[in-house]
């Protein structure tokens, strides 16, 4: 059985949710560990699938100012390190784990540019991480959340799927078949 990592960030909690959503998707076929970004671990070789996560702030990852903005508005968590943080301390090179990103957004502004996951994921692959599916957004009614219906569901169909694609390349890489 393959190993998936998920790191998220989470202000508000929706991120929060839907990184264990996509967990519990993954866990049809992989071990999954899921933890939020001020206390993930090392990206070890152990791991097969490395899916992050993060709220989209002023359309791109957060930064020290938009998490304290966030902070002044009322928002209960979040760590001082944020994704965009972790990821410039990852190690830059061919990496053999593969790389899913997702983000959570408002609702009401989907169609306006700019996205954490599309942010996360060319960061990602500048630093040798090659994609392991297309970058998934997850929207929310406002600021504060709280998540649209359904997209719970549809993170845990979305997990279900990349680790159902990753354990197909797992096995044709060893000569199995699907």
């Amino acid at each position: 059985m393959g190993k998936a990592l998920v790191v998220y960030e989470s202000m508000w909690g929706n991120t929060e949710k839907v990184a264990r959503a996509v967990a519990a998707g993954l866990a049809s076929w992989l071990e999954v560990e899921v933890c939020e970004v001020g206390a993930a671990p090392a990206v070890t070789t152990d791991v097969d699938l490395l899916v992050i996560g993060a709220p989209t702030h002023a359309f791109s990852m957060s930064r020290a100012s938009t998490r304290e903005d966030a902070r002044r508005r009322g928002a209960g968590r979040g760590a001082e390190t944020g994704l965009r943080e972790w990821l410039d301390e990852l190690p830059s090179g061919r990496h053999p784990q593969r790389l899913a990103t997702f983000d959570t957004r408002i609702e009401k502004v989907r169609h306006l540019p700019g996205s954490a996951a599309k942010s996360a994921a060319r960061a990602a692959h500048h630093r040798g991480y090659p994609h392991a599916s297309e970058v998934e957004s997850f929207y929310v009614a406002g600021i504060e959340g709280p998540l649209e219906d359904g997209e719970l569901v549809r993170a845990s169909a979305w997990g279900r799927r990349i680790s159902a694609d990753l354990v197909g390349r797992m096995q044709q890489r060893v000569g199995l078949a699907v």
